[in-house]
């Protein structure tokens, strides 16, 4: 289901309206590939701030991506996308795009926030709501008030429900934040299945920031949707070696990221 939230209050009724559920939350989100999940140390730390940024020409591939790890974090709960209202009359959801990345659009809640003080504050407000199984969060631009103290109260608010946030950063570089890790995410090629039919989902992954972990890592990750888990496409093997034989052109891919877009531009307006 898709709302249109257009103040902070209708969000509250909204979100308050969700809080009879229960949802369970573990420890991490796996992603179902194995050398992320080591790196992380079992997946991606629940109840915690994540930021993911989108690498050049990569707005969808790190819409996808963010959308297909709230499906992760609560795979029977609804998912709230906070989103500019600017941003929200130019592109919507996309049913069929979203059905083709394994998403139930029944579990995606839209909420549309006139300015970034807004967003802000509804960010907070819902990880306040353990009934939800993730918030996405889509800031664009510099995002002055997304400043570190912003950041620790999202944050703050999240390990006490154990709602996991995920940012999404639009045109935007790196800033000193509260999150538990920082990502790039852009659009990879997928191998064509038989019959020259588009290929699975694929992003190349690059973990800029891993607090107390490891970072500096990037993968290549093939989204299964039907199995419902990331992989790469291949057998088992070591990182290094995978990662030298992309370098090196070993690696037979040749379609684009993302064949069935999550967003499309609204009726009426150019792409």
């Amino acid at each position: 289901m898709i709302e249109s939230a257009a103040t902070l209050t209708a969000l509250r009724r909204r979100i308050a309206s969700l809080e009879s559920r229960s949802v369970a939350h573990h420890a991490h989100v796996p992603l179902g590939h194995a050398l992320v999940d080591r790196a992380l140390g079992g997946g991606l730390a629940r109840g915690r701030v994540h930021e993911f940024f989108a690498g050049e020409g990569g707005e969808a591939a790190a819409t996808g991506f963010s959308l297909i790890l709230a499906r992760l974090a609560g795979p029977d709960a609804v998912t709230l996308w906070l989103r500019p209202a600017a941003a929200a009359r130019q592109a919507a959801p996309y049913g069929p795009g979203l059905a083709a990345l394994g998403i139930d659009p029944a579990h995606l809640l839209v909420g549309a926030m006139r300015d970034e003080a807004m967003l802000l504050r509804a960010a907070v407000e819902a990880l306040r709501c353990p009934a939800l199984g993730a918030l996405l969060l889509e800031i664009r631009g510099r995002a002055p008030q997304l400043d570190l103290t912003a950041s620790r109260r999202l944050s703050l608010a999240a390990e006490q429900s154990g709602v996991t946030a995920l940012l999404l950063r639009m045109d935007a570089d790196p800033t000193p934040s509260a999150a538990d890790t920082r990502w790039r995410v852009a659009a990879a090629p997928s191998a064509p299945l038989p019959g020259n039919a588009p290929g699975m989902s694929a992003f190349d992954l690059t973990l800029l920031r891993h607090r107390g972990g490891r970072d500096g890592m990037a993968w290549r990750l093939i989204w299964d949707s039907e199995r419902r888990q990331f992989g790469d496409g291949r057998d088992e093997r070591d990182d290094h070696e995978w990662q030298g034989r992309e370098r090196d052109g070993g690696a037979p891919l040749s379609r684009p990221v993302l064949s069935f877009p999550a967003v499309r531009p609204v009726a009426g307006r150019a792409a």
